[in-house]
């Protein structure tokens, strides 16, 4: 007999792994307020500090007073509006692809990239820390799907040539996340990008946790490592260092005519409001000035200090890689009370637990802005040391 709901989250109490949602009373900056409770956040993902960007509230204001609110209907009926246009042509002219196509959500894009590009007969290949809508795109799919651990180029060989054997003429899409959203680690794309051309395979990079972080203005790792021409399908959402909401997927016209037609997340969701495609192409255009430059130049200035107080996080050769840092203690109850002690000291810094990450491998996920002062960084890092 089927488990009651009440039996479900007495369960998930009793592992450390309820959760509930956390109300906060101001906007997305490093100081916020709950329940009248000030706290320093190193919780965001808004690594550029971009989601209260006065430049991005102006261009949403200007766009609302012109468009009105809601976009009215679903791009191919009647709801796609000027701005939708304006800001994949941005997106598409950034990532240096032929074109681009956005989405409500990232994981809307993970669901309908892979639903439309493949089906029982293909084969999807992904990193093992993929992340969840990466994975339930590929299952939703409805092709083979097989998972290598974590950045194991020898496994993913493997996997190829089981492929290239066992499923000759299917389509191959090796799928992976430039920078990890749990760990912060960076793909070896390089490697990958040899593998997939020697085996005709294709290749999405979600580059989710990348963008603004890394490369050329923070066009993410394809463009650091020179590789953009190589990934056939870009992935990335405009909820991060972008500072707005929505995903998108950049690449040939022919792959997003393809999706157009065939992603159902797309055809079948109303378009996203013109004020937040207005603010995500105000957000491109800040990233592409000497001001979003010097931005992304603070977040790595940040990033060191971090390091040079908390020196042990990084032996054994170890080094920052992005914006994220975890710091892995193990138990989800130990998690949960290490977050516990830093909201107590002043700090919030969430506990990510399974099924977010192995059983084994709850944690504290530290994110850096650049919008933290280095008194911030060193405060909390005074406090992670005591803990």
């Amino acid at each position: 007999m089927a488990a009651s709901i009440e039996d479900q989250l007495a369960d998930l109490r009793s592992r450390s792994l309820l959760r509930r949602l956390r109300t906060f009373d101001t906007p997305q900056q490093p100081e916020i307020e709950e329940s009248g409770k000030s706290l320093i956040s190193f919780a965001s993902n808004d690594y550029l500090g971009l989601a209260t960007e006065p430049a991005l509230k102006e261009a949403a204001k200007a766009a609302i007073d012109r468009y009105g609110v809601g976009s009215g209907a679903a791009r191919l009926i009647s709801g796609s509006l000027a701005p939708h246009a304006q800001l994949e042509e941005a997106i598409a002219r950034f990532k240096g692809t032929e074109a681009a196509l956005t989405f409500s959500s990232g994981y809307a894009t993970a669901l309908g990239t892979l639903g439309a590009l493949c089906g029982e007969d293909d084969v999807i290949i992904l990193d093992k820390l993929s992340h969840a809508s990466l994975i339930d795109g590929a299952r939703l799919s409805r092709a083979t799907v097989r998972v290598f651990p974590h950045n194991h180029l020898g496994k993913l060989e493997s996997h190829l040539e089981w492929a290239a054997e066992n499923h000759p003429g299917a389509r191959v899409i090796v799928v992976t996340e430039a920078v990890f959203s749990m760990d912060g680690d960076r793909a070896p794309l390089t490697e990958i990008v040899a593998l997939k051309n020697e085996f005709g395979a294709m290749l999405l990079v979600d580059e989710a946790h990348a963008v603004g972080v890394l490369g050329r203005n923070g066009r993410g790792l394809a463009d650091a490592l020179r590789l953009e021409g190589e990934v056939d399908i870009q992935m990335g959402t405009l909820s991060k260092a972008l500072g707005v909401a929505g995903g998108y997927i950049a690449g040939s016209r022919r792959l997003i005519e393809l999706l157009v037609n065939r992603a159902r997340s797309f055809i079948y969701s109303t378009a996203p409001p013109p004020s937040l495609a207005t603010a995500a192409r105000a957000a491109i255009e800040f990233m592409e000035s000497e001001a979003g430059e010097n931005r992304r130049e603070q977040l790595w200035e940040n990033l060191g200090s971090f390091g040079e107080e908390m020196p042990q996080l990084f032996s054994d050769g170890r080094r920052i890689q992005s914006a994220i840092i975890p710091l892995i203690l193990g138990d989800s109850g130990r998690a949960l009370e290490a977050a516990d002690r830093l909201a107590e000291r002043g700090f919030y810094v969430p506990a990510i637990r399974h099924p977010t990450v192995p059983r084994d491998a709850a944690r504290l996920r530290i994110t850096i802005s650049a919008r933290h002062t280095r008194q911030q960084i060193a405060a909390l890092c005074g406090v992670l040391r005591s803990l």
